[in-house]
């Protein structure tokens, strides 16, 4: 099931077992091109058109009614709206410490240079849907986008072959106070809000996780509007020392490979009585598994138990790997921390299970995958908003330092560069 790599020995068939990649067969790429040129060039007529094709149904009124989203909120469990309430002012609680102020300074000679930080006028929040149902992407996506101070922001979701959305999904933006939400999914949505319709929005910004047309859509739009990252599927690293609870970390790496058949899950432990421990207790419990035969394919494709030499070790490993999420099932996280530098979310200590990320902590879930993590971040405040430099030159210190200026643009050959110094020196 877990097949064992020992990191020494197996250093290069355990980076291919573990290789993963943000490319995608020509099949989807032929796909999500075809999608997104004709909503482009079609509007509203080619995305009811996909609607049709792959959500099943023909679709009268794209938008959500406001009726349809009070009456799921009502219709509610009451102790469920009490915790995405809960779970919600934990979201945004986080993020009102990433909140970014503008600033200002006087330089010599009456210069006053700054930076203005203002947010995006639009953005959409994509929530995956279809069989299954994420709340818990409804208010990651949505708090960062109120705290930074979005103005409109927008919601889609796949419906159902009734045109119906989740209701579940619809609770949620009414706890998040998202009004504008849209029963589209695929690359067809991502290319109704990133291009504009008849009916539809254009966005700055689209945001949330979806499969790989999604995600490859969300890349292909780059450029006409800013996103999050490609989103794949989901990853754990495990780094444990023989003081780990074998019981929690099997249950931390199902809840990872429960997700898909590509997702990865990957114990890190210099302990090969652990190892060995880990290995007994997936046997055990996968049977009682609602979800064993996904978490099975996930853990035979996808995981690995790697044993290390030492503990430092196994943060090279997982640095290696760069995870989406990193667990420290070790007597003292605090002290590796330093040692790991490439990972979305660490979760410090046997207590910090990723699942507490995954709803309720306040961190946001929307991470970076496929070894993404070596150069992106969570999902945060950061990504609403655009920063403006200022400038503002006085008369007398143009005059001091403007042949200078005229002298660099001379160097790269651009005349007029320099004539527009020049000739503002004249006047003076």
């Amino acid at each position: 099931m877990l097949q064992i790599y020992r990191f020494a020995e197996d250093r290069s068939a355990l980076k291919k077992h573990l290789s993963r990649s943000v490319f995608y067969d020509a099949g989807v790429q032929v796909a999500v091109d075809d999608i997104l040129s004709n909503v482009q060039s079609r509007g509203d007529s080619a995305v009811l058109d996909y609607t049709e094709r792959f959500q099943g149904v023909r679709l009268e009124e794209m938008r959500v009614s406001a009726d349809e989203i009070a009456e799921a909120y009502n219709r509610s469990d009451k102790m469920f709206i009490e915790l995405l309430e809960e779970a919600f002012g934990n979201i945004v609680r986080f993020h009102q410490h990433e909140i970014e102020k503008s600033f200002f300074y006087e330089s010599r000679g009456g210069v006053i240079l700054g930076q203005r930080v203002t947010p995006m006028e639009r953005a959409l929040l994509y929530v995956p849907g279809g069989k299954a149902s994420y709340p818990s992407s409804v208010l990651m996506n949505a708090a960062p986008a109120i705290v930074a101070g979005v103005k409109e922001i927008f919601l889609t979701t796949p419906c159902d072959v009734s045109g119906q959305v989740n209701p579940v999904i619809l609770a949620a933006a009414a706890v998040a106070g998202v009004t504008s939400v849209y029963r589209l999914g695929g690359a067809q949505a991502v290319a109704a809000f990133a291009f504009g319709t008849e009916t539809i929005p254009k966005v700055d910004i689209i945001t949330g996780p979806g499969n790989k047309y999604v995600a490859l859509a969300k890349k292909q739009v780059f450029g006409h509007v800013s996103i999050d990252s490609i989103a794949g599927p989901s990853e754990v690293a495990v780094i444990a020392d023989g003081s780990a609870n074998p019981e929690f970390i099997v249950y931390d790496l199902f809840a990872q490979a429960e997700h898909d058949p590509d997702a990865s899950a990957v114990l890190i432990t210099p302990s090969e009585t652990l190892a060995s421990a880990v290995r007994s207790c997936v046997e055990e419990r996968l049977p009682a598994m609602d979800r064993r035969d996904i978490i099975a394919s996930s853990l035979r494709d996808n995981g690995a138990i790697v044993l290390v030499g030492s503990i430092k070790e196994a943060c090279e490993v997982s640095d290696m790997i760069a995870p989406e999420h990193l667990e420290l099932h070790v007597e003292n996280p605090w002290d590796i921390l330093p040692l790991l530098h490439h990972a979305g979310a660490i979760f410090m200590g046997g207590y910090s299970c990723e699942t507490v990320g995954d709803y309720f902590a306040g961190p946001n879930h929307t991470l970076p995958t496929n070894g993404t993590a070596r150069f992106f971040s969570p999902l945060s405040v950061r990504d609403f908003i655009k920063h403006t430099s200022i400038i503002s030159y006085s008369k007398s210190e143009l005059k001091r330092c403007g042949e200078k200026i005229a002298s660099f643009a001379d160097h790269e050959g651009l005349q007029a560069h320099a004539e527009a110094v020049r000739s503002r020196l004249r006047t003076l």
